[in-house]
Protein backbone atom coordinates (compact mmCIF):
# COMPACT_ATOMS: atom_id res chain seq x y z
CA UNK A 1 0.00 0.00 0.00
CA UNK A 2 2.67 2.33 0.87
CA UNK A 3 4.56 2.02 -2.60
CA UNK A 4 1.01 2.68 -4.46
CA UNK A 5 0.07 6.02 -1.92
CA UNK A 6 4.05 7.18 -2.85
CA UNK A 7 3.25 6.98 -6.53
CA UNK A 8 -0.25 9.17 -5.83
CA UNK A 9 1.19 11.26 -3.34
CA UNK A 10 3.88 12.14 -5.96
CA UNK A 11 1.83 13.86 -8.13
CA UNK A 12 0.46 16.29 -5.40
CA UNK A 13 3.60 17.61 -4.44
CA UNK A 14 4.26 19.13 -7.95
CA UNK A 15 4.18 22.58 -8.33
CA UNK A 16 1.18 24.75 -6.41
CA UNK A 17 -0.52 21.64 -5.88
CA UNK A 18 1.99 20.93 -3.24
CA UNK A 19 0.05 23.40 -1.11
CA UNK A 20 -3.40 22.78 -1.72
CA UNK A 21 -5.46 21.97 1.58
CA UNK A 22 -7.45 19.42 0.10
CA UNK A 23 -4.73 17.46 -0.14
CA UNK A 24 -3.74 17.31 3.79
CA UNK A 25 -6.01 14.06 4.79
CA UNK A 26 -4.66 11.81 2.21
CA UNK A 27 -1.01 13.23 3.17
CA UNK A 28 -1.88 12.40 6.75
CA UNK A 29 -3.33 9.08 6.20
CA UNK A 30 -0.16 8.32 3.93
CA UNK A 31 1.96 9.22 6.89
CA UNK A 32 0.00 6.47 8.86
CA UNK A 33 0.95 3.80 6.45
CA UNK A 34 4.22 4.92 6.32
CA UNK A 35 4.38 4.43 10.52
CA UNK A 36 2.93 0.97 9.89
CA UNK A 37 4.73 -0.43 7.06
CA UNK A 38 8.01 0.99 7.40
CA UNK A 39 8.30 2.86 4.49
CA UNK A 40 9.45 6.54 4.90
CA UNK A 41 8.69 10.11 2.55
CA UNK A 42 10.37 12.61 4.34
CA UNK A 43 9.23 14.95 1.28
CA UNK A 44 5.94 14.07 1.94
CA UNK A 45 6.16 14.44 5.72
CA UNK A 46 7.42 17.84 5.20
CA UNK A 47 4.80 19.02 3.22
CA UNK A 48 2.01 17.77 5.74
CA UNK A 49 4.26 20.12 8.59
CA UNK A 50 3.61 22.81 5.86
CA UNK A 51 0.51 22.73 5.47
CA UNK A 52 -0.33 22.93 9.53
CA UNK A 53 1.92 25.91 9.07
CA UNK A 54 -0.32 27.56 6.81
CA UNK A 55 -3.14 26.69 8.44
CA UNK A 56 -3.17 26.46 12.38
CA UNK A 57 -6.41 25.06 13.06
CA UNK A 58 -5.65 21.95 10.87
CA UNK A 59 -2.74 21.28 13.26
CA UNK A 60 -2.98 17.13 14.51
CA UNK A 61 -0.42 16.79 17.37
CA UNK A 62 -0.33 12.46 16.57
CA UNK A 63 0.69 12.86 12.87
CA UNK A 64 3.23 15.49 13.79
CA UNK A 65 4.94 12.68 16.46
CA UNK A 66 5.33 10.09 13.98
CA UNK A 67 6.72 12.59 11.22
CA UNK A 68 8.86 13.42 13.79
CA UNK A 69 9.62 10.12 15.27
CA UNK A 70 10.34 8.70 11.05
CA UNK A 71 12.48 11.45 10.75
CA UNK A 72 14.71 10.48 13.70
CA UNK A 73 15.13 6.81 11.82
CA UNK A 74 16.84 8.53 9.03
CA UNK A 75 20.17 9.76 11.45
CA UNK A 76 22.51 10.76 10.80
CA UNK A 77 20.64 12.65 7.84
CA UNK A 78 19.21 16.01 8.51
CA UNK A 79 15.59 15.38 8.52
CA UNK A 80 14.92 15.82 11.86
CA UNK A 81 16.42 19.16 11.64
CA UNK A 82 13.86 20.06 8.54
CA UNK A 83 10.99 18.94 10.64
CA UNK A 84 11.60 21.21 13.64
CA UNK A 85 11.63 24.40 11.42
CA UNK A 86 8.26 24.19 10.31
CA UNK A 87 6.80 23.71 14.04
CA UNK A 88 6.24 26.53 15.97
CA UNK A 89 8.19 27.56 19.39
CA UNK A 90 4.37 26.89 20.99
CA UNK A 91 4.52 23.30 19.34
CA UNK A 92 7.89 22.42 20.64
CA UNK A 93 7.33 22.66 23.91
CA UNK A 94 3.93 20.73 24.51
CA UNK A 95 4.07 17.13 25.18
CA UNK A 96 4.79 14.84 23.97
CA UNK A 97 6.52 17.16 21.38
CA UNK A 98 9.20 18.37 24.02
CA UNK A 99 9.81 14.25 24.61
CA UNK A 100 10.77 13.52 21.03
CA UNK A 101 12.80 16.83 20.62
CA UNK A 102 14.94 15.69 23.85
CA UNK A 103 15.51 11.89 22.54
CA UNK A 104 16.66 13.97 19.37
CA UNK A 105 19.24 15.88 21.19
CA UNK A 106 20.33 12.84 23.35
CA UNK A 107 20.82 10.79 19.89
CA UNK A 108 22.78 13.76 18.21
CA UNK A 109 25.02 13.60 21.37
CA UNK A 110 25.37 9.81 20.62
CA UNK A 111 24.12 8.84 24.35
CA UNK A 112 22.68 5.67 22.99
CA UNK A 113 21.98 4.27 26.79
CA UNK A 114 20.23 7.00 27.65
CA UNK A 115 18.26 7.24 24.72
CA UNK A 116 17.15 3.50 25.00
CA UNK A 117 16.06 4.27 28.52
CA UNK A 118 14.22 7.36 27.53
CA UNK A 119 12.37 5.53 24.80
CA UNK A 120 11.53 2.77 27.26
CA UNK A 121 9.52 5.03 29.30
CA UNK A 122 7.93 6.45 26.00
CA UNK A 123 6.95 3.11 24.67
CA UNK A 124 3.68 3.75 23.76
CA UNK A 125 4.80 6.47 21.47
CA UNK A 126 7.76 5.07 20.06
CA UNK A 127 5.81 1.24 19.39
CA UNK A 128 3.52 3.00 16.66
CA UNK A 129 6.50 3.52 14.10
CA UNK A 130 7.45 -0.38 12.93
CA UNK A 131 10.82 -0.78 12.57
CA UNK A 132 11.75 1.83 15.01
CA UNK A 133 14.10 0.42 17.06
CA UNK A 134 16.06 -1.12 14.51
CA UNK A 135 16.63 1.95 12.26
CA UNK A 136 18.16 3.45 15.24
CA UNK A 137 20.10 0.51 15.91
CA UNK A 138 21.59 1.29 12.09
CA UNK A 139 22.58 4.84 13.02
CA UNK A 140 24.06 3.35 16.20
CA UNK A 141 26.23 0.64 14.09
CA UNK A 142 27.16 3.63 11.83
CA UNK A 143 28.89 5.54 14.65
CA UNK A 144 30.28 2.58 16.14
CA UNK A 145 31.75 2.08 12.49
CA UNK A 146 33.58 5.30 12.53
CA UNK A 147 34.24 5.87 15.95
CA UNK A 148 36.05 2.10 17.16
CA UNK A 149 38.26 -0.09 16.13
CA UNK A 150 37.62 -3.03 19.07
CA UNK A 151 35.01 -2.49 21.72
CA UNK A 152 33.75 -4.77 24.07
CA UNK A 153 31.04 -7.13 23.75
CA UNK A 154 28.43 -6.38 26.27
CA UNK A 155 29.00 -2.08 25.81
CA UNK A 156 27.80 -2.87 22.15
CA UNK A 157 25.02 -4.69 22.69
CA UNK A 158 23.96 -1.81 25.88
CA UNK A 159 24.23 0.55 22.94
CA UNK A 160 22.11 -1.36 21.00
CA UNK A 161 19.32 -0.83 23.35
CA UNK A 162 20.51 -3.81 25.18
CA UNK A 163 19.90 -6.68 23.01
CA UNK A 164 20.07 -10.59 23.80
CA UNK A 165 23.07 -12.71 22.44
CA UNK A 166 21.35 -13.81 19.23
CA UNK A 167 20.45 -9.65 18.60
CA UNK A 168 24.05 -9.34 19.12
CA UNK A 169 25.45 -12.03 17.13
CA UNK A 170 23.32 -10.79 13.94
CA UNK A 171 24.15 -7.58 14.37
CA UNK A 172 28.09 -8.13 14.72
CA UNK A 173 27.50 -10.23 11.32
CA UNK A 174 25.54 -7.55 9.17
CA UNK A 175 28.57 -5.09 9.40
CA UNK A 176 30.68 -7.91 9.02
CA UNK A 177 32.26 -6.87 12.31
CA UNK A 178 34.68 -10.12 14.26
CA UNK A 179 34.18 -12.17 17.86
CA UNK A 180 37.67 -11.84 19.37
CA UNK A 181 38.63 -13.54 22.55
CA UNK A 182 37.79 -12.11 25.87
CA UNK A 183 34.42 -10.76 25.12
CA UNK A 184 35.72 -8.10 22.76
CA UNK A 185 34.39 -7.68 18.80
CA UNK A 186 36.90 -6.02 16.08
CA UNK A 187 35.30 -2.67 14.23
CA UNK A 188 37.68 -2.10 11.88
CA UNK A 189 41.21 -0.76 11.89
CA UNK A 190 40.28 2.88 12.18
CA UNK A 191 44.07 4.13 10.85
CA UNK A 192 43.12 2.62 7.37
CA UNK A 193 39.68 5.36 6.87
CA UNK A 194 42.82 7.91 7.22
CA UNK A 195 42.99 9.10 3.94
CA UNK A 196 45.74 11.54 2.93
CA UNK A 197 44.97 14.55 0.61
CA UNK A 198 47.53 16.44 -1.59
CA UNK A 199 46.34 20.33 -1.90
CA UNK A 200 47.52 21.94 -5.01
CA UNK A 201 47.81 25.63 -5.40
CA UNK A 202 47.35 27.21 -8.76
CA UNK A 203 48.66 31.00 -9.06
CA UNK A 204 48.72 32.36 -12.76
CA UNK A 205 51.48 34.39 -13.95
CA UNK A 206 49.63 38.00 -13.75
CA UNK A 207 49.19 37.11 -9.99
CA UNK A 208 52.99 35.85 -9.24
CA UNK A 209 53.95 39.36 -10.97
CA UNK A 210 51.62 41.35 -8.79
CA UNK A 211 52.88 39.45 -6.20
CA UNK A 212 56.72 40.20 -6.68
CA UNK A 213 55.87 44.00 -7.08
CA UNK A 214 54.83 44.22 -3.81
CA UNK A 215 57.48 42.12 -2.35
CA UNK A 216 60.28 45.24 -4.60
Amino acid sequence: MAEAMRQTVASMLKGIERYNPENLPTLERYVEIQSRENAYDVEANLAVLKLYQFDPQTYNPEITCQILLKALTNFPHTDFVLCKCLLSEKQLVQRPIDQIMYLADILERCDFQQFWDRVLSMSDLCSRITGFHDSIRKFVCHVVGITFQTVDKHLLAQLLGGVDEMTLHQWVNKYGWKEQENNMIFIANQDDNIKTKNITEKIDFESATTIMAALR
